[in-house]
């Protein structure tokens, strides 16, 4: 049986990777471990959990920052923020359900760790824009910190930048920094139905091309709107802020894509429950369908779907087209699933695709993650010997921990 290290502070943390490093183990990193289905499987000698390390360690609302330990509770954070009107502008997500969890069990450690960011992305960044700094104790063992406590701070190379969606491969997370925002006090979203996907994303290109500020674009064919209440085809475009502003911009918007049919409007509490499925990609929670989540330039989200249509598999769109579900059924092997959609993200310009849900024998087997070009690989295997050079942090989460065996 796998020993497991509970932690409850950062000198606990740091014993048990000099431990590991001393004794050459290896460490499968999880903050509670709702996200353990997302990367490679890793096999390590023990896991360490910092699941209890989880204190509330300073929040300035005035400032719009929070401390965190990394095992504090999503629900708890947002519920904490959402009472001072204020919120994680970058929307992330809870893939509970999606890998066949409980939702709200995820942590802010395993949010960072994964970088995973939502619909906002387009307007607010990616999570790693609002990681201020980090405490964390790297794979040799030693104790750092990088950035701080302020939004605007210069502190040299902003390492906390680069362990953001490092899957816990470089570093355990000791405490964290987040900028926080506030919350819309209202939203709307524009709704166009029947569209197909090269004209959703024409009709979202011009949306977010126009002078409204767009929080949100995203596109569903019938089958998966309607998993969302939705009676067809469905393109997506949000707007929030203030409820003068959101009127004003809404109807502006509205004689703006007038070419693409008639404009619906959802009020806020509708608009909130649709944008939060689409976060948490409801529509493929229960199937047992491999899930990817392809990234390309916006004008490319067409074709991704038309590779898609190709496998018979269920696609939709966010991030105004540049961000592409894509559930392909198990009728559809996982390798061909692979070998199809990142023939057509090349095809497209470029991009990358990522197993995000499968069976762990086909995480093992299908590389999860988009291979990386020759230098870039270099120079990630640079990092990673800079930060843990004996491999201790969770082997293969990533990358194969050894090469293959040549057949």
């Amino acid at each position: 049986m796998t020993e497991r290290i509970e932690t409850r502070s950062a000198a606990e943390v740091l014993a048990a990777v000099a431990g590991a490093v001393a004794a050459g183990t290896t460490l499968e990193v999880v903050s509670g471990a709702s996200k353990r289905g997302l990367g490679r499987p890793v096999t390590a000698d023990a896991v360490l959990d910092t699941a209890a390390l989880n204190d509330i360690v300073l929040y300035e609302p005035d400032e719009l920052v929070l401390t965190v330990q990394p095992g504090a509770g999503m629900a708890e954070l947002e519920a904490l923020l959402a009472n001072e009107g204020q919120a994680f502008a970058f929307e992330p997500p809870d893939f509970g359900p999606l890998l066949g969890r409980p939702a709200g069990e995820g942590s802010i450690g395993g949010i960072v760790s994964t970088g995973l960011s939502g619909p906002r992305r387009i307007k607010a960044g990616a999570a790693r824009d609002h990681v201020l700094g980090v405490h964390a104790v790297s794979g040799r063992g030693e104790a750092f910190k990088s950035g701080g406590r302020v939004v605007k701070n210069v502190t040299g190379y902003d390492l906390s930048k680069g362990l953001t969606g490092a899957y816990g491969t470089l570093a355990v997370f000791t405490e964290l920094s987040l900028k926080v925002l506030p919350a819309a006090a209202t939203e709307a979203t524009l709704l166009l139905a029947g569209l197909d996907a090269g004209r959703a994303v024409a009709a979202m290109s011009a949306a977010l091309g126009a002078p409204v500020d767009v929080s949100g674009a995203a596109h569903l064919p019938a089958a998966l709107a309607k998993t969302l209440g939705l009676p067809g085809a469905a393109t997506l475009i949000r707007l929030d802020g203030i409820a003068p502003s959101v009127h004003d911009r809404f109807d502006r918007l509205t004689a703006n894509l007038r070419a693409f049919g008639h404009a619906e409007k959802l009020d806020a509490e509708p608009s909130t429950a649709l944008w939060r499925g689409i976060r948490d990609v409801v529509p493929f929670v229960g199937s047992d369908a491999a899930v990817w989540r392809v990234s390309v330039a916006p004008s490319a989200g067409p074709a991704i779907t038309a590779a898609a249509d190709a496998l018979g598999a269920a696609s939709f769109l966010d991030w105004g087209g540049g961000l592409v579900w894509v559930a392909v059924p198990e009728a559809a092997a996982p390798d061909l699933g692979a070998t199809v959609l990142r023939a057509a993200v090349a095809t497209a310009g470029g991009g990358h695709a990522t197993l995000v849900r499968a069976s762990a024998d086909a995480r093992l087997r299908i590389p999860v993650f988009e291979p990386q070009p020759p230098a870039l690989a270099a120079l990630a295997a640079r990092l990673k010997a800079q930060f843990d050079p004996l491999g201790i942090l969770n082997p293969g989460r990533l990358v194969p921990a050894h090469p293959a065996p040549e057949a």
